[in-house]
């Protein structure tokens, strides 16, 4: 809708055609047109966009770690057991449109929480083969005990994406070293992927979080990935620096 004709200080704003995108008005005697920046009129103050963003993020990673018949005991569903501990994480900033589905492979994504206990992991070698380590005792397994190797791939088609997969890890696959288990395979070299081992035990499960070498994330969490992000929601309600 053409917005009225009024004039201030030698400017006069002819209309702005908001379904387009333009805005056009006269000035000293010239005629102007610029593109328009839809701004949101709700607040978005520096807390808030940090949150909300920390919010997006950990929804989008979801989206994709749930198909993997995971393990969230300790909340009141297993999604808003993700999203308590998923909040921990650092904020990665995304612009406005189709990348506000992106998620990013990094460590600490959680993917399982209960109450057997949380293992140490990292990743190293074995004989210098590659090897996903951990402080996981070697013992007798019992029962209905077992093991699930979460693994998480960056992909970075069309907008990035953690992409998660989990499968049972079989007692041959195990390698003890220190008197711990680990898992060797050349698999744990790749930069591009993110392991996790969970611990289960009849419906209890450790909490593990995801350990990674990728580094993608961190080109989303520097100042200009911040200011570009903001800017593309219409920048913030306060004047505040991040």
């Amino acid at each position: 809708m053409m917005a009225k004709n009024r004039t201030s200080k030698g400017l006069m704003l002819i209309g702005s055609l908001r379904t387009s995108g333009i805005t056009v008005y006269m000035k000293q005697g010239k005629m102007i047109t610029r593109s328009s920046t839809s701004r949101k009129s709700g607040s978005n103050t520096l807390p808030q966009f940090i949150q909300r963003q920390k919010q997006r993020h950990a929804v989008a990673l979801w989206s994709q770690l749930k198909n993997c018949d995971v393990m969230f005991t300790q909340h009141s569903t297993p999604y808003c057991n993700f999203l308590s501990l998923a909040n921990r994480l650092p904020a990665v900033y995304v612009m406005n449109g189709d990348t506000k589905k992106a998620s990013f492979v990094m460590p600490g994504i959680p993917v399982s929480d209960g109450t057997l206990p949380t293992a140490t992991q990292w990743l190293g070698e074995v004989d210098g083969v590659p090897a996903l380590l951990t402080d996981f005792p070697e013992k007798q397994w019992v029962g209905d005990e077992k093991f699930l190797l979460y693994t998480a791939i960056q992909d970075t088609h069309i907008y990035p994406t953690a992409r998660f997969s989990m499968r049972e890890v079989s007692r041959e696959e195990m390698t003890v070293v220190n008197d711990c288990y680990a898992l060797v395979n050349e698999e744990f070299a790749d930069e591009m992927k993110g392991f996790a081992l969970v611990h289960v035990i009849g419906e209890r499960c450790s909490q593990q979080p995801l350990i990674t070498r990728c580094t993608l994330y961190q080109q989303y969490t520097t100042d200009e990935a911040f200011q570009e992000a903001a800017e593309s929601y219409g920048g913030l309600t306060e004047r505040t620096k991040k």
